[in-house]
């Protein structure tokens, strides 16, 4: 092979490697840069927060009903009978204490005004008698006998009388209309009525009407079997409505009952609850979530913070804008809320939980 043979191969060569390594350094440049990073702007959007290392709750989910409180509840009696002649309320309505709320005519009210009447009639003679006497007695033309007993004849009467007034204060009678006016006993709302006008109503029968104080109220828990070794008094619940779904009432369990309800065969637990807005109704439904709490500590993240994918669960571990994975998790408990974790997770690490997923699927499509 002459001299200018051997230059040529040496240059094809030398050109083919100078090629090879070109094609290696381009390779390892592609596989440095295929790493993902958050863009700044991205960012802005993201919420990192850090694990927190806490006493393991577990939210238990139940079901009650509001009641009204026994104690703030009064079931009127009449303490006449009669007619009622006109009403002024409505099932619901909202009344004070001393405002009228029925009218009764009765045969009572005439059989007491006739008798205060004879007993104004008496009175006026037995003090003119007394009069009469001590006179005499002065004069020492009557006795000190009968002094005493035109004095003790008046005092009766004016007891009387006194006996017979007090009566028709007590059922509130009106001279003037020939009724008796029946008033609320306390401020409060109509939970309960049983009359409207024409109703014919005996003394010491059937309760006219229930006046509620909806001020504060109770709360009965349905608490199933599967929950009676959970559920304690002094437990605190968030009791919700779909009245005001986005408002939590906060209570305590105050007691539970050790006899199961014969018809949902459940033990009944009780809140009491401060209710002065009167958002809560008697009757409502209402979900309860009781806290039970461990004596030991777990980790604790957001639950919009997991990522749900192929049964698995996973958070998105965040370290800088350009170190971030995808991180398996094992569960707990979780809750709507707070989700406490068996591994997977430390205390010192962050992740991500808001708009993470459009991060778990990016970092996939990297890896794949």
């Amino acid at each position: 092979m002459n001299t200018s043979h051997k230059i040529v191969l040496l240059l094809v060569f030398s050109a083919f490697y100078s090629c090879g390594n070109t094609n290696n350094d381009i390779a390892e440049n592609a596989s440095e840069s295929a790493v993902y990073c958050i863009d700044e702007t991205f960012k802005k959007s993201l919420v990192i927060e850090q694990p927190i290392k806490k006493k393991i709750t577990e939210d238990i989910s139940l079901t009650g009903s509001v009641e009204t409180n026994p104690d703030k509840v009064i079931h009127f009696v009449s303490l006449v009978g009669g007619i009622i002649s006109k009403t002024y309320f409505s099932l619901g309505d909202t009344v004070k204490k001393g405002q009228v709320l029925a009218e009764i005519r009765s045969t009572e009210l005439s059989a007491l005004d006739a008798e205060f009447q004879s007993l104004n009639s008496q009175i006026k003679v037995a003090e003119v008698k007394l009069l009469s006497v001590e006179r005499m007695f002065k004069d020492e033309i009557s006795s000190q006998k009968e002094l005493i007993e035109a004095q003790t004849e008046l005092a009766i009467l004016k007891s009387e009388r006194q006996k017979v007034a007090s009566n028709l204060n007590i059922f509130s009678a009106s001279s003037g209309k020939d009724v008796f006016l029946i008033k609320a006993p306390k401020t409060g709302i109509i939970t309960d009525t049983s009359i409207a006008t024409g109703t014919q109503i005996s003394a010491e029968g059937a309760p006219l009407f229930t006046i509620s104080d909806l001020s504060e109220i109770w709360v009965l828990v349905n608490v199933y079997a599967t929950n009676i070794e959970s559920i304690q008094a002094g437990i605190e619940v968030n009791i919700s409505s779909l009245s005001y779904p986005d408002e939590i009432f906060k209570g305590t369990i105050k007691t539970i009952s050790q006899v199961l309800d014969n018809e949902a065969k459940v033990l009944k637990a009780r809140v009491v609850l401060n209710n002065e807005d009167l958002k809560l109704k008697p009757g409502m439904l209402v979900d309860v979530v009781a806290e039970k709490k461990f004596d030991s500590d777990g980790i604790s993240i957001s639950t919009d913070a997991m990522v749900f994918d192929q049964n698995q669960n996973f958070v998105v571990v965040y370290k800088t804008d350009c170190d971030v994975e995808i991180r398996k998790v094992e569960l707990l408990n979780s809750n709507k809320k707070e989700t406490f974790l068996i591994s997977g997770l430390q205390e010192n690490e962050k992740i991500i939980s808001k708009n993470q997923l459009l991060i778990y699927e990016q970092l996939k499509n990297f890896q794949n």
